[in-house]
């Protein structure tokens, strides 16, 4: 079994002004950084084997914080890069509400095949050991979302620098139920890992 400690990175400066970053790299602000060191005052005891990340700036920035007291490096994977928000990258979140979306957005179960993929990847690679994996908040929706066997739109936000706890195997992630089917409005088959998903659905932003 490979336990998990799934983190969104730390606060940005385009977080801090309501931009969307999906696959831009971002820098953490003086707010994400103190978050970040937060967590790796928070991971200083824990035993940590491996400390994984996004290839994006920001997620690779809060790793490095937490590794730091591990004496650990980061590794970095794709599978955890944020969503591509295509035409919608850069934009004032607020003044996209209501507008149709456009076909350049990386669509939702393709989003969840990469976080199947990064579960499988992570349970392959580290077995019976303890992960740090620093990704972003909706790349860490669809990873909850496929662990707890849920619609993605009943995951809990993350916040900067939040840690969920995740405990998978390598038989226990390939025998989730099909991804495609996730995406669908209304269907769950949530089990013992529901405690991540809510009947409420979450912000995206």
């Amino acid at each position: 079994m490979t336990t998990i400690f799934l983190v969104r990175h730390g606060e940005t400066v385009d977080n801090a002004r309501r931009v969307m970053q999906g696959q831009v790299h971002g820098d953490l602000n003086e707010t994400g950084r103190e978050q970040a060191e937060a967590v790796a005052r928070r991971l200083a005891s824990e035993q940590v084997d491996a400390v994984v990340a996004s290839d994006l700036r920001r997620s690779i920035q809060t790793a490095e914080i937490i590794a730091r007291p591990h004496d650990l490096p980061v590794t970095t994977t794709p599978l955890l890069r944020e969503r591509d928000w295509g035409s919608f990258t850069g934009r004032f979140i607020p003044d996209l509400k209501g507008e149709p979306w456009p076909d350049d957005v990386e669509p939702e179960e393709t989003l969840l095949l990469r976080a199947r993929d990064f579960l499988l990847y992570i349970t392959t690679t580290y077995p019976d050991s303890r992960v740090v994996a620093v990704g972003h908040g909706i790349i860490n929706k669809a990873i909850l979302a496929v662990y707890a066997k849920c619609a993605m739109r009943e995951v809990q936000r993350m916040m900067n620098c939040e840690v969920r706890l995740l405990s998978a195997s390598v038989e226990m992630t390939a025998s989730a139920a099909a991804v495609a089917a996730l995406a669908t409005a209304g269907t769950t088959t949530s089990g013992g890992s529901a405690p991540y998903c809510s009947s409420t659905t979450a912000s995206a932003e």
